[in-house]
């Protein structure tokens, strides 16, 4: 419970890091910047908002949440906020690239933790893995799809999409596959690998999450 609470903590002050940076932030969080420019809600607010409607989207998935999946949907929320209050915008380029690649790698980090003690995925991993075993599409495909829709949607919407949002598509996969298997937990690595078979090759009515 510890790792998956700092885990999750850590994961929202990372994202924190690249929207300071002022060059896009992750794939998700262009969307919750459009939505929070066109509502003038807080940024936090709308990333929790924006859980709870995707966990809806689980229902016809039948994927089952887990305590990590509530923790998430707050606990992330909390920390992005936190770290938007505490953290000031980028003055300059040297201090962009520092938050970019310190986001990342601490993103990357973060994931490990919560992930590596399989107590349920996050809402939108949730729903890329249930709509992967749905489907029969590879994760990789669905999970592409997803995040090119809702930068699109973000974009349209106001959300910034640059330098930010490139490093964290190309970087934050190597780092989370090099830390993950080191960071998991005895016992929930085997947890995790069903679930990824479960997206590759599902089984009839397979939740895949």
């Amino acid at each position: 419970m510890v790792r998956l609470v700092v885990g999750q903590l850590l994961f929202g002050l990372a994202l924190a890091m690249l929207l300071r940076a002022g060059w896009g932030g992750a794939p998700w969080d262009v969307l919750h910047q459009g939505v929070a420019l066109r509502t003038g809600w807080a940024f936090g607010l709308v990333v929790l908002l924006a859980g709870a409607v995707v966990l809806l989207l689980w229902v016809p998935l039948r994927v089952r949440p887990g305590v990590g999946t509530v923790g998430n949907v707050l606990l992330v929320a909390l920390a992005i906020e936190v770290g938007l209050a505490v953290l000031p915008p980028a003055g300059s380029w040297p201090v962009a690239v520092l938050l970019v690649v310190v986001g990342v790698v601490l993103n990357g980090l973060a994931t490990a933790l919560y992930v590596g003690v399989a107590l349920g995925p996050g809402p939108r991993d949730g729903l890329m893995t249930g709509l992967a075993a749905r489907t029969g599409l590879p994760v990789g495909l669905v999970r592409g799809a997803l995040e090119v829709a809702v930068v699109a949607v973000g974009w349209v919407l106001g959300g910034t999409v640059g330098v930010g949002t490139l490093a964290y598509a190309l970087g934050i996969g190597p780092v989370v596959g090099l830390l993950l298997p080191r960071l998991s937990m005895p016992g929930a690595g085997a947890a995790v690998g069903r679930r990824a078979s479960a997206t590759t090759a599902p089984a009839p009515g397979s939740t895949g999450g």
